[in-house]
């Protein structure tokens, strides 16, 4: 299991917060933000969901759509699998007219599961494949579907496994980066430091934040790394730079960042005036309570659409849904409105590649053509315990990010 994949499972068990992963909010199915010059005309939205009085209606009839989860697996990863299955059904009941057929298949959490289930979905007539959740079960999976010229809709935060034909519709934390960064420039703030976890997550942020900061007119005039228990001696370290910046740049977890907080102030960096920035692992009643984070920002989607899917959710199923499960409710929904547009060989890389993109319960998103993604994020800002949005999330591509 990939360390970030894991990470991501683990928060999103732990609280009903960010951290996951389409269909407008309130709305019954996935729409397209609008038209490509070469895939026909809009989409419209669909009205509100209409829940079946059966909640254990089948998994819909139609155009074949392989569903690849690890069901079997233990611990949290099963939980998470089921949570998922769930709300790929809650999706093909809420899709007016949905013309797809949902092939589950239990990959295990592993590889060669995921190989598997992939030969097994495909063999049985699958058009395309959603799941797998990690990313060395996508890579496998994703090699079977690009040798059968099928397209792939996976869940890893894993950029590696993305490529031409194997999508990611997970929330990437280069998204986070970009959004907060290009926000806090448009502040007039053009100095930034940074200190960053030692590890792949802190590999991929920081990546982000060095490409970031030049394209927005900006400098880094600091940076450091950190190992487990190391971070009050890499605040020293920075304590001199933080002089020189207006922007801090702290993408850790909430239980972390309110100690490197002090720890910057301890070592005689004066944070007072300087924007604090985080990215979605910030998005923690945990954070928000400590005062010491008064002020601070992190990108994350608009909370509304999460909120009115979850009591949907509770409705169906008597339970909190995890975190992640929008990511398989919106690649059902996406589709269902693939094959109602466009028919049972419209699933193509040329539409699932929409430069408009799609309206999801978390906002906007689209996929590029190396297999990661882009999504409308809002800016939230830390305040009094809770969280107040600053920047409000773009409602299509055309705003700009």
């Amino acid at each position: 299991m990939n360390a970030r994949d894991t990470a991501a499972i683990r928060t999103g068990l732990a609280r009903t917060s960010r951290r996951g992963f389409l269909v407008m909010a309130g709305a019954a199915g996935l729409a397209a933000c609008s038209s490509g010059p070469d895939l026909g005309p809009p989409q419209a939205a669909l009205p509100a969901p209409q829940l079946p009085p059966d909640p254990n209606a089948g998994l819909g009839t139609g155009t074949p759509i392989g569903l690849i989860l690890p069901l079997g697996a233990s611990g949290n990863a099963g939980a998470v699998a089921l949570s998922l299955r769930n709300a790929a059904e809650m999706a093909l009941s809420e899709f007016a007219g949905a013309r797809i057929r949902l092939i589950v298949k239990d990959d295990g959490g592993t590889g060669p599961g995921a190989q598997a289930a992939a030969q097994q979905a495909l063999d049985e007539g699958a058009r395309a494949i959603i799941g797998p959740l990690f990313a060395h079960s996508v890579g496998a999976a994703g090699q079977v579907a690009r040798q059968r010229g099928v397209p792939l809709v996976g869940f890893s935060t894993d950029t590696n496994v993305a490529t031409h034909g194997v999508y990611l519709l997970s929330f990437l934390p280069q998204t986070d980066v970009e959004r907060a960064i290009r926000y806090t420039a448009s502040q007039g703030r053009r100095s930034f430091v940074g200190l960053v976890p030692d590890n792949a997550y802190g590999s991929v942020v920081e990546a982000a934040f060095r490409e970031t900061v030049p394209t927005v007119g900006g400098r880094v005039v600091g940076l450091e790394r950190y190992g487990a228990g190391q971070a009050a001696e890499a605040a020293r370290r920075l304590a001199g730079s933080v002089a020189q910046a207006d922007a801090v740049f702290l993408p850790d977890a909430a239980d972390t960042v309110p100690q490197i907080v002090q720890a910057l102030s301890g070592a005689g960096a004066s944070l007072a005036g300087k924007q604090l920035i985080g990215t979605g692992l910030w998005d923690d009643a945990k954070l928000f309570a400590n005062p010491v984070m008064n002020g601070g920002i992190f990108a994350a989607p608009d909370t509304a659409g999460f909120r009115a899917f979850a009591a949907r959710y509770r409705a169906r199923f008597g339970r909190e849904p995890v975190r992640t499960t929008t990511l398989s409710h919106d690649a059902v929904s996406l589709m269902a409105a693939l094959v109602n547009s466009y028919g049972e060989n419209g699933i193509t890389d040329a539409a699932i590649q929409n430069p408009s993109g799609f309206s999801g319960v978390d906002g906007i998103f689209r996929f590029r053509a190396d297999g990661t993604n882009e999504r409308g994020l809002a800016v939230m800002q830390i305040s009094g315990g809770t969280t107040q949005i600053v920047s409000p999330a773009p409602r299509s591509f055309a705003q700009g990010m």
